[in-house]
């Protein structure tokens, strides 16, 4: 009988894979540096991702090797990443700064009008930092919701639905963020559509 291999820890994998989705030629002792974990242990999680089907390593020059994420792999990665956002004692830390830098950036340009897409913690945290930066929520997007309202904005299940004069979009569904950023950017075009870094990760395919 074939012997179990033991669970992965989650949290390692997610860091594991968000460097690699950064820099898939980063040597295992960077690896090992960035998670502050043993060479070993990496060495060992990256075999496991390996197997799994979540990672694929291709020999470079130099006796060097690449590690690129699969499909499976970037679909896992932003799995970790919203459980890892939901239960992080630092999500409301983080997020805060996301929307702060966000904010400021629309508040310098002048865009002071904004829906959100998708209602989530991270909605109700938007609302909060927005109010600190003058900036004015005035709809959230999100089609399972619509008809709710999350500290006083209303939540509509289109964008059709959604007061005339808006000047952006910020992305705050944590279940896939990156069909989201696409329904937005065909509505209001890539330039007006922003996503806090925290979710970012998980767009790299769509942003490529």
């Amino acid at each position: 009988m074939a012997r179990k291999l033991p669970t992965l820890d989650g949290e390692i994998v997610r860091g594991l894979l968000d460097a690699l989705a950064e820099d898939r030629a980063k040597s295992q002792r960077g690896l090992a540096s960035e998670l502050n974990v043993a060479l070993g242990l990496v060495n060992a999680y990256l075999k496991r991702c390996v197997t799994k089907g979540l990672v694929k390593v291709s020999a470079v020059p130099a006796r060097r090797y690449a590690y690129y994420l699969t499909a499976k792999g970037f679909s896992e990665k932003a799995r970790l990443t919203t459980v890892y956002l939901s239960n992080s004692f630092a999500f409301f830390r983080e997020a805060r700064a996301d929307f702060e830098a966000i904010f400021s950036t629309l508040a310098a340009k002048q865009s002071t009008r904004v829906t959100l897409v998708g209602r989530s913690e991270l909605a109700e945290i938007a609302v909060i930092c927005a109010l600190d930066k003058n900036i004015q929520v005035v709809a959230i997007v999100d089609k399972e919701h619509a008809g709710g309202a999350v500290a006083g904005v209303p939540v509509f299940a289109d964008f059709a639905r959604c007061p005339q004069h808006i000047d952006a979009a910020v992305i705050t569904g944590l279940l896939d963020p990156d069909a989201l950023y696409l329904q937005a950017c065909n509505r209001f075009g890539k330039d007006q559509v922003f996503i806090p870094k925290m979710l970012a990760a998980t767009l790299v395919r769509t942003l490529r």
